[in-house]
């Protein structure tokens, strides 16, 4: 098979949890007492969400990864299709909307005054959008060209569309507004994937910009590295580093925080530092935590004296830590690091992760958001378009633990899609996106895909027959 024409790999990558309605302005009534997953909707007829998946996770142990990979060291695994049984039971459009899992925190710097205030809650917001990560090792499918997503939430007050607009490279592109017009967050992302022999190296190229209307204001950042460690040998185990620079385009203010990356000790693990400065890049705060469990901030002042302290009482115990430490193995074992954030005194919580459910481990290790993503809710079926993932029939076998349809129809979809490529080349014709278009971010002045709106009229009839 040409490598041209193979599937595009791609993996990446929230406090409100509770079930809520959904409302599809036009669809069917719901009635009577179907269920689903052995749920049955209340008397009223509000349609509680899924708290579980229909099927659980099966067991990978019988599956080797090193044939696929053996020849791939320090590649992108742009063009490597990987077997299903890698794969999580969700598409990456709806990776992508996990960002909005904590969109709380938006609502909320939208009712504060200060900027430094507002820009406390962007940052909680964009280290919380990566926090449904953590023990996901799992791969997300491959989104097809022109495949969508979209989802409603009136309880969290928002709706977001996505599109896959490009598939060499891959890139998905989504949108997202608040149903009483005080914010659009936006962006599109390019996941670029190395393979270092023990380790997958994930960057998620690409801009998040989130525009807060009451205040006239922009931020825009961009993602933090993820690097899946043991992917050969081991426990599979998830860190994020690098920097990240959030801007506020409209006061001058900015955020820097940094992603740490373990160590050598494990002491760092998970940890979230950085600052925020305004436009005179005076520190105004200072931010700390840990992107799997929480953020606080505190002023600078404070947080230095507390280091100072933290410096002089942990020098006697440093040379006892390196003796007690044991070498490294095969394996990049994950540091065993057990204890929470201290909170120093004068500190703000701004985020805390939400608890999983206690399923979670056995269903790939979704978060409670997660696990609602792909449910077909009553109606929903004749409202969403006939692109949307929720109607791929891949996802949906594995979803329901029948793996080998999943992997007859994971191909069947791949060979259609290359098929319909072919054609288009003998036609001489390009491929048109449906709601977006490739343009320039007013911003930061790099190339991004805009929203051309129109979706949520529901005119669908010359929408692509992918599935």
């Amino acid at each position: 098979m040409n490598s041209e024409e193979e599937f595009y790999d791609a993996e990446t990558g929230l406090e409100s949890d509770d079930s809520c309605e959904v409302s599809f302005k036009d669809a069917p009534v719901y009635e009577g007492k179907q269920t689903s997953n052995g749920r049955v909707p209340s008397e009223n007829g509000v349609w509680e969400r899924r708290t579980t998946l229909p099927a659980p996770m099966f067991s990978r142990n019988d599956f080797s990864i090193w044939g696929f990979l053996k020849k791939c060291i320090g590649m992108e695994l742009s063009k490597i299709t990987m077997p299903v049984v890698f794969n999580e039971p969700l598409s990456f459009l709806q990776r992508i909307t996990e960002y909005m899992e904590h969109a709380y925190l938006i609502h909320k710097a939208c009712t504060m005054s200060d900027s430094i205030e507002r820009m406390q809650l962007v940052a909680a917001f964009a280290v919380s959008a990566v926090a449904s990560q953590w023990d996901r090792t799992g791969k997300p499918f491959n989104p097809l060209l022109g495949e969508t997503y979209e989802l409603t939430r009136e309880d969290e007050s928002y709706r977001l569309i996505s599109e896959q607009v490009s598939h060499h490279p891959p890139i998905s592109a989504f949108f997202a507004e608040s149903l009483s017009q005080d914010f659009v967050f936006h962006g599109s992302i390019y996941p670029k994937l190395k393979f270092w022999g023990k380790s997958v190296e994930a960057e998620p190229k690409g801009t998040m910009t989130l525009e807060l209307s009451k205040h006239k204001e922009a931020y825009t950042w961009t993602n933090p590295m993820c690097c899946v460690h043991n992917v050969i040998l081991g426990k599979l185990w998830i860190e994020q580093y690098g920097t990240v620079e959030i801007v506020n385009h409209s006061t001058g203010d900015k955020c820097v925080l940094n992603f740490k990356p373990c160590g050598m000790f494990g002491k760092e693990l998970h940890r979230v530092e950085g600052h925020i400065q305004d436009k005179n890049k005076k520190k105004r705060r200072v931010i700390y935590g840990k992107w799997t469990e929480c953020l606080y901030t505190i002023e600078p002042k404070v947080y230095e004296a507390n280091k100072k302290a933290e410096k002089k009482n942990g020098d006697s115990k440093k040379h006892k830590q390196e003796q007690n430490t044991g070498g490294a193995g095969d394996a990049d074992e994950m540091p065993d690091v057990q204890e929470t954030v201290t909170m120093i005194p004068g500190s703000t919580l701004q985020w805390r992760i939400a608890p999983r459910p206690a399923q979670s481990a056995q269903m790939y290790n979704f978060t409670s958001f997660a696990m609602t993503l792909n449910e077909l809710e009553p109606g929903m079926e004749a409202v969403i378009a006939p692109t949307d993932c929720r109607l791929r029939p891949d996802i949906r076998a594995m979803e329901n633990g029948d793996i080998d349809t999943a992997s007859q129809e994971k191909e069947r979809l791949e060979e259609k899609q290359r098929a319909a490529r072919r054609e288009r080349a003998k036609d001489g014709e390009d491929w048109s996106t449906r709601w977006f278009h490739q343009g320039v971010n007013p911003y930061t002045g790099t190339s991004d895909w805009v929203y051309m709106g129109g979706y949520f009229d529901r005119k669908y009839s010359d929408l692509p027959d992918i599935y």
